[in-house]
């Protein structure tokens, strides 16, 4: 979403890289870059004004100008500044000792608020909790229709209170609750296509009746500039704790969801980042500070490839270690790398990833992925185990059977032998280390070496990255922490 604006900051920074020693009129040009950046954004413009006075006020010290490396210096602040613009450090659902908790949302008509109740339902049971869900909004035609559909897509049951009045609905869910042993209720309110006192008396006593520990303001990332009236009025009278920000995979600008934070003083807890159930994530401003800024987000790739690698991926990267590289492991790749977000996905948490992605215009063919899929299942079981016995014949009847070209199953078969070769070399160094381990030269006896690649990024050719592993959450954490500040460093 924050493509143009992040192209913009990076064109201002490579300006500034450009010169050996900054000068006050190269800050207040660079500043007025930024200013402009960010307003075409819809970046809302008193917050505009305050972060870009901070800015400069900073960037003006001695300390910064006659730094040895000031331009860095000057990134280092906007970061700085863009991550407390945005919240500074992550705010969590809280959730008191009663049962059950009660979180109740909030929003404008068409913000995305019954499939953000939807996908809180999904997260919260992913984490081991009992949520139901309580559809309030009895106004919009099949509301509660629609989330009865999606609640039952994801193994959450709806409670519905079919010609009651929505106070009564939020009651009898939380009764209904108690009575089956759920923790959370998670209430979903009625929405308007514009700010009216009906509605917002509604909103209010609800809350009044149910007493909730959270009230989420769900907002729509691409309301623009008007994001700001919305969320402050919706402030003065729900007085809510914080704010979901939704369709921020979209194209538009975006900004207007920057100013949030800074408006308003909540904070954002969550955004949603496409339609499946498992696209709410939890906000992180130093995060999405790095990737406006077009510094990645390696450590969500991490969190990422943690969840898609179940425990019988691991012990297949052992198996792969031990006796090499089948299709069936180049299939399961391609699959987590489908579950992580695909290739876009994971290129745009990338540092530089975004802006390579936006130099191609978007163009990068998630299909080849389905392609790969057609081909390896049109391959018999011998074959996907032992994908050397693949010869000119073989492949003739397997390309007949995906409808692809011999060159294309010509092409995944090359790239199954690099990552043969890959995992050969990997057993030799794991063999080495095992046996300089026996002899006491380094290391606990017998330690073992765990595969280290994300699943799926190999079989994207981003293998390269290297040490990117499953292992214990240290040496992945320390590791990013180093290609961080290389990355920096390479700026």
């Amino acid at each position: 979403m924050f493509d143009s604006l992040s192209d913009r900051l990076n064109d201002t920074f490579d300006r500034l890289r450009g010169k050996g020693k900054l000068t006050e009129a190269d800050i207040t040009s660079a500043m007025r870059d930024i200013r402009m950046a960010l307003l075409e954004a819809d970046v809302n413009f008193k917050v505009v004004k305050e972060f870009v006075a901070k800015t400069k006020e900073r960037c003006m010290t001695a300390e910064v100008m006659e730094s040895l490396s000031p331009a860095q210096n000057v990134v280092k602040i906007v970061l700085d500044e863009l991550t407390e613009m945005l919240g500074s450090t992550e705010s969590k659902l809280v959730f008191s000792n009663r049962i059950p908790n009660v979180i109740m949302l909030v929003g404008l008509q068409g913000s995305g608020k019954t499939t953000a109740a939807v996908k809180l339902a999904y997260l919260l049971k992913k984490q081991g909790r009992s949520p139901l869900l309580a559809a309030c909004d009895v106004y919009r035609p099949a509301a509660a229709d629609q989330l009865a559909t999606l609640g039952g897509e994801i193994g959450v049951p709806v409670f519905r209170g079919d010609g009651a009045h929505p106070i009564d609905i939020a009651k009898g869910a939380i009764q209904e609750a108690v009575d089956h042993l759920r923790d959370v209720v998670i209430v979903d309110t009625a929405g308007r296509l514009q700010i009216d006192e009906q509605m917002m008396q509604e909103a209010v006593d609800i809350k009044k009746a149910v007493k909730p520990d959270q009230v989420l303001m769900v907002v729509d990332a691409m309301t623009g500039q008007d994001i700001v009236n919305v969320v402050s009025t919706f402030a003065d009278r729900t007085d809510f704790d914080g704010v979901i920000i939704s369709k921020l995979d979209g194209d538009a600008r975006g900004g207007g969801a920057l100013s949030v934070r800074q408006v308003t003083g909540k904070p954002i807890k969550f955004v949603s980042m496409g339609e499946k159930p498992d696209s709410l994530e939890p906000f992180y401003p130093d995060r999405m500070a790095k990737r406006i800024l077009g510094m990645g987000d390696v450590v969500g790739i991490i969190e990422k490839a943690q969840e898609a690698a179940d425990a019988e991926q691991l012990e297949a990267a052992e198996r792969m270690l031990r006796e090499g590289f089948t299709m069936n492991d180049m299939l399961d790749q391609m699959k987590a790398v489908k579950k992580m977000g695909g290739m876009k996905g994971i290129l745009g948490m990338l540092p530089g990833g975004q802006r390579a992605l936006n130099q191609m215009g978007g163009n990068l063919d998630e299909g080849i992925f389905d392609k790969n899929e057609a081909i390896i299942m049109s391959m018999t079981k011998e074959e996907r185990l032992r994908p050397s016995i693949i010869n000119g014949q073989r492949r003739a009847r397997i390309a007949k059977g995906a409808g692809v070209t011999p060159t294309e199953v010509n092409s995944l078969m090359k790239q199954w032998g690099e990552m043969n070769k890959m995992m050969g070399r990997m057993r030799t160094m794991a063999n080495q280390a095992q046996a300089g381990g026996k002899k006491g030269k380094k290391g606990k006896k017998g330690k073992k070496i765990r595969m280290p690649n994300i699943p799926g990024l190999d079989a994207m050719g981003l293998g390269g990255m290297g040490g990117l592993g499953t292992g214990g959450p240290k040496s992945d954490m320390e590791l990013l922490r180093q290609m961080e500040a290389q990355m920096r460093n390479n700026k």
